[in-house]
């Protein structure tokens, strides 16, 4: 599993041109499941992404978490994140899961954030979608659930 997490003053996600979520200030997360993940791949990226410390506390130093400063998640389906660009001019997704696995999982994280008391803004699984968001910082990391970064 992977996630590109940004920390964002808002985040807005439409859905086939119609709006399904917005969060004020917090993290947008754009999450991708790969063949073979399983519930400890959502354990590990949710419970990273709950605890990193990369808002700043009183001093300016990135020392808090989204529990610590009370913030929203968007969290948007993301099969292109296992895009594979090493050969020829054309992503091959063939490390992508399938939609009904994927769906499932994506489901567990948002359900994971919900369970921890956090505000939740999602997409609409399989659907063309324009998210929309002020990059605060800009503040951007990279989570992989097989740890390869």
């Amino acid at each position: 599993m992977r996630a590109v997490i940004q920390r964002c003053n808002w985040c807005r996600v439409s859905s086939e041109g119609t709006p399904v979520s917005s969060i004020g200030k917090g993290l947008s997360v754009l999450l991708g499941v790969k063949k073979g993940d399983t519930s400890k791949d959502v354990i590990y990226i949710a419970d990273k992404i709950l605890h990193l410390r990369i808002f700043e506390d009183e001093n300016g130093k990135l020392n808090q978490s989204i529990l610590d400063v009370g913030g929203e998640i968007s969290i948007v389906s993301q099969f292109t994140l296992y895009g594979d660009v090493r050969r020829g001019r054309r992503p091959s997704f063939t490390e992508a899961e399938l939609p009904e696995k994927a769906r499932q999982l994506y489901q567990e994280a948002v359900d994971y954030f919900r369970n921890a008391g956090i505000n939740v803004g999602t997409g609409e699984f399989q659907t063309y979608m324009k998210v929309a968001l002020e990059n605060d910082g800009p503040v951007t990391i990279l989570i992989d659930s097989d740890k390869i970064f």
